[in-house]
């Protein structure tokens, strides 16, 4: 099994791209408009009972904290191709499994940063980090290997990767 970073959030170009605009309206466009309805309620007096000020603070704090986490991904996410042999789970993969061996009760996933649902709402898979259960069994894995991870319940699930592709 190689060695492969999980805590690496990979992204196609696209979607870096899709969020790196993001990231720049809410700087030009949606600080400047929150900070002037914030500027409007003050002018209107007592805040204590302002309720439009409330709400702008609140929207502002809100997408504060979408900047900072849009910086954060931003600055240590991966573009590009995923890493790892053809055959072997890494993020940016999609990742076939079989639950129990049983070959058609399977899932298909992509392994790799939840970001990707926000900026393509055509996906159709669902998204695991590397960092949740299922994810840190099979990264570094290959197709035929069977491996078992803990459910949040508490329950073992044993599962067999039957298939990884880029997507």
């Amino acid at each position: 099994m190689s060695e492969t970073n999980t805590d690496v959030v990979w992204l196609t170009q696209d979607a870096y791209d899709k969020l790196e605009s993001e990231l720049t309206q809410l700087k030009t466009i949606g600080r400047p408009e929150v900070s002037a309805r914030i500027a409007a309620a003050r002018e209107e007096g007592d805040l204590s009972e302002n309720g439009g000020y409330h709400a702008a603070r609140e929207e502002q704090g809100q997408m504060e904290g979408r900047i900072a986490q849009l910086e954060h991904l931003l600055r240590t996410a991966e573009v590009g191709e995923p890493e790892g042999h053809e055959d072997e789970v890494a993020p940016g993969k999609l990742v076939t499994v079989a639950f129990d061996g049983d070959k058609d009760d399977t899932e298909t996933f992509l392994l790799g940063s939840r970001e990707l649902l926000s900026v393509d709402d055509s996906f159709e898979h669902s998204v695991y980090s590397p960092q949740s259960p299922l994810g840190a069994a099979v990264t570094g894995r290959k197709v035929g290997d069977d491996v078992s991870y803990e459910a949040p319940n508490g329950k073992t699930i044993h599962v067999t990767i039957t298939a990884v592709e880029i997507p």
